[in-house]
C-alpha cells in the first residue's frame, strides 16, 4: 500500500479548522485534523510534507513520525510544522486501523478503561471557532446565555444553574476561566482587589449551590505573570479548585515550579507544549501534577503515547485536551482509553451537541459523565459527505505523479 494523494479541506465558517485526508492506492483514506493557523498548516502540508509522504507506505507510522518531527523545520516548536505533523500522524493511524479492521485503541494495545471519565469545559457554541456575534445583555450590562449550552456566558451570568445542569447530565467536573477578562485589561501584570473578588464569585456561587458534588477546574490560559498567578491561587484555595491550568506562560519551567510550590491547588500543564522533550523538562522539574497534552499540537498519536508513558513513569496522570475539533477529540479518546494513567478526557458539551455534528459522521457518546469507546475501525469517524460540497469549502490536493 502507498500514499497517492494528500488533500486538505477548510470551510470558511470555521476558519481555525483544517482537515487532511491521505488517499492510498488500496482505496483507504485516513483522516487527520489541525487547529489554529489553518492556512499556514496547509502550506506546510503541501509544500514540505506531501513531497515526503507521497509514494510511501502509510503503515510505516513510526518512521514517518520520526521524519516529520526530527528532520523538518520547526521540530522543537509548536508551530505549523508540528501541527501539520500531528494531523498527518492521526491520519496514518486511521489508515492502520481501517487496514486491520480495528479501532485505534486496540492497535495501541487495547483498553485500559472500558469507559473514560469526562469533564465539561464551559465553552459556548461560538467559542474558538465562529466569529463572535453581539449578544443580549441584562440591565447590569452582563451578557445573557443564548440557548441550552451557552456555558461560557453561563459560568459568569448563572453559575449555580450551570452547575445544576451539568450534574443533571452526569458531569462530575467543570472548567471555567472567570479571571481572563481582568488579565486582558492589565496584560496579566495586576489584578485589583475588586476584580479578584469578582473572579471568585462563580466559584463561590457554585459551591453554595451544589457544595462539593462537582469539581471545578480553573483555567488561567497562561495570561498572568507569576506574582499575580500566585495571588489568584491563594485567594482560590479555600474554594478547593480541582486544578489550576496553565497559570503562567509555559516558557519558564522554574517559574511554574515556583508557582506549584506556592499553592495547595494541583497544577495542570500544558496543552500548549509540543513534543516529548518539552514534557520531559516539565516532569523533571516536578512542576505539574496533571499532564495535559493536545494530540493536534504535540505530534499526534505516536508522540502522545510516548508522552503518556513518560508521565506514567513520573507518577503523573494525563488529561488530553479538547476544545478544538471533533477528529482530534476522537483520536484523544482512543489514547485516553488505552493509557492506564488517564485521569479525564476533556469534552465540550456545546460542541458535541452543536457544530461537531455538522463536521463528522460519528462522535463519542457521552453518558452519565463517561465517554464510551468509538466502535468503528481506525478513528471510527469520517467527514460528513457534504462538507466538501459546501460553497465555502477550500480543497487543495497534492497527487503522486
Amino acid at each position: 500500500m502507498k500514499i497517492t494523494a494528500l488533500e486538505t479541506i477548510q470551510v470558511g465558517e470555521y476558519p481555525n479548522l483544517l482537515w487532511v485526508q491521505l488517499h492510498t492506492d488500496s482505496g483507504l483514506i485516513g483522516l487527520g485534523e489541525s487547529f489554529r493557523g489553518a492556512d499556514a498548516v496547509a502550506g506546510q502540508l503541501h509544500g514540505l510534507v506531501a513531497p515526503y509522504l507521497l509514494g510511501k507506505d502509510p503503515l510505516h507510522i513510526e518512521r514517518h513520525s520520526h521524519a516529520l518531527l526530527n528532520t523538518m523545520l520547526g521540530f522543537a516548536s509548536t508551530g505549523a510544522e508540528l501541527r501539520a505533523a500531528s494531523a498527518v500522524d492521526i491520519a496514518l493511524w486511521d489508515i492502520f486501523g481501517q487496514a486491520m479492521g480495528q479501532p485505534i485503541y486496540q492497535l495501541l494495545g487495547g483498553l485500559s478503561h472500558d469507559r473514560m471519565r469526562v469533564y465539561n469545559t464551559c465553552a459556548g457554541n461560538t467559542y474558538n471557532n465562529r466569529a463572535a456575534r453581539k449578544r443580549e445583555v441584562d440591565p447590569a450590562g452582563n451578557e445573557r446565555p443564548e440557548g441550552k449550552y451557552d456555558d461560557q456566558v453561563a459560568f459568569v451570568a448563572a453559575p449555580a444553574e450551570l452547575a445544576h445542569s451539568l450534574l443533571e447530565e452526569g458531569y462530575p467536573a467543570m472548567k471555567i476561566w472567570p479571571f481572563d477578562v481582568f488579565a486582558l485589561r492589565t496584560n496579566g501584570a495586576y489584578i485589583s482587589s475588586a476584580d479578584l473578588r469578582k473572579g471568585l464569585e462563580p466559584f463561590e456561587k457554585i459551591r453554595a449551590a451544589v457544595g462539593d458534588r462537582i469539581d471545578i477546574m480553573c483555567e488561567f490560559h497562561s495570561m498572568w505573570n507569576l506574582p499575580v498567578a500566585k495571588q489568584i491561587a491563594q485567594a482560590l484555595e479555600p474554594l478547593k479548585p480541582y486544578w489550576s491550568e496553565d497559570p503562567i506562560k509555559m516558557n519558564n519551567i522554574p517559574a511554574l515550579r515556583e508557582y506549584a510550590n506556592a499553592t495547595k491547588i494541583p497544577v495542570c500543564a500544558s496543552e500548549t507544549m509540543g513534543p516529548r522533550s518539552a514534557f520531559r523538562d516539565l516532569l523533571e522539574a516536578q512542576a505539574t501534577s496533571v499532564v495535559m497534552l493536545d494530540l493536534g499540537w504535540c505530534g499526534g498519536i505516536s508522540e502522545a503515547r510516548k508522552i503518556a508513558a513518560m508521565a506514567e513513569a513520573y507518577q503523573r496522570p494525563i488529561a488530553p485536551h479538547d476544545c478544538t475539533g471533533p477528529v482530534v477529540l476522537a483520536a484523544s479518546l482512543h489514547l485516553s482509553l488505552h493509557a492506564p494513567n488517564t485521569l479525564f478526557q476533556e469534552v465540550v458539551r456545546a460542541f458535541l451537541a452543536g457544530y461537531y455534528q455538522e463536521l463528522v459522521t460519528d462522535l463519542p457518546v457521552v453518558s452519565n459523565g463517561y465517554a464510551a469507546p468509538m466502535t468503528g475501525p481506525g478513528l471510527g469517524t469520517k467527514l460528513q459527505p457534504g462538507l466538501t460540497k459546501r460553497p465555502d469549502a477550500i480543497i487543495r490536493r497534492s497527487d503522486l505523479t
